[in-house]
């Protein structure tokens, strides 16, 4: 199972990777971590990508699909894998088909943006622990004050509904499109993310993915 999750900023990807992995047996490859694993294994890929980091510079796409396919060769990747973070353009996407990555499903959590606004504005996190919280779903038992360990919960930056809608206009004009480019392959699977607990959710992503088209 070769699965890449797309969706809007606050759409549940992470929260459903980790399902998913655990589920069927197969690693979540963020490219986040395995970018700053290369950089510490010293790995020429790696020290390449930590000469545009140490010069302030986006690493460029060749880069970041080179440590991809790096990671994708490794013995935990031959079942399957769970792509988080990449591709995020079409230009990423060809590249990894350049590459020889291949998929089995594309996964596209859909969700309106006032939900994902209302969603992600709504995210508290503690300042000392790191525990979350939510407004909504989640709230704490004592308004702003965290129920593990007392601290102060905080709304971060990248939670500000005017940050989340920047985030949602670069998603709309980079990264949807790739909704298409993988429909004309046969690989789309829309699901919606409003259900109402991440369970259903999880539900109607095996759903997509065992149903015979």
């Amino acid at each position: 199972m070769k699965l890449i999750l797309l969706g809007p900023p606050g759409a549940g990807k992470g929260t459903q990777a980790e399902v998913l992995s655990a589920y069927y047996g197969i690693p979540t490859i963020s490219t986040g971590n395995i970018l700053r694993a290369a950089v510490k294994a010293g790995t020429p890929i790696g020290l390449k990508a930590k000469s545009f980091m140490d010069a302030g510079k986006l690493v460029p796409d060749e880069v970041i699909i080179g440590i991809v396919a790096e990671r994708l060769e490794q013995d935990d990747c031959k079942q399957g894998f769970i792509l988080d973070g990449v591709p995020r353009t079409i230009p990423q996407a060809e590249a990894l088909e350049k590459a020889g990555v291949t998929f089995d499903y594309v996964v596209s959590l859909e969700l309106a943006d006032e939900a994902i606004i209302a969603r992600m504005s709504g995210r508290r996190v503690c300042t000392a622990c790191g525990a979350p919280f939510h407004v909504v779903s989640k709230p704490p038992k004592r308004d702003g004050i965290c129920d593990n360990c007392g601290g102060a919960l905080v709304q971060r930056d990248d939670d500000k509904p005017e940050t989340v809608k920047a985030r949602l206009k670069v998603y709309h004009e980079e990264t949807e499109p790739l909704k298409d480019f993988y429909a004309h392959r046969g690989l789309l699977r829309p699901v919606p993310a409003d259900l109402p607990t991440i369970e259903a959710c999880t539900e109607a992503i095996k759903k997509a993915l065992e149903a015979k088209l």
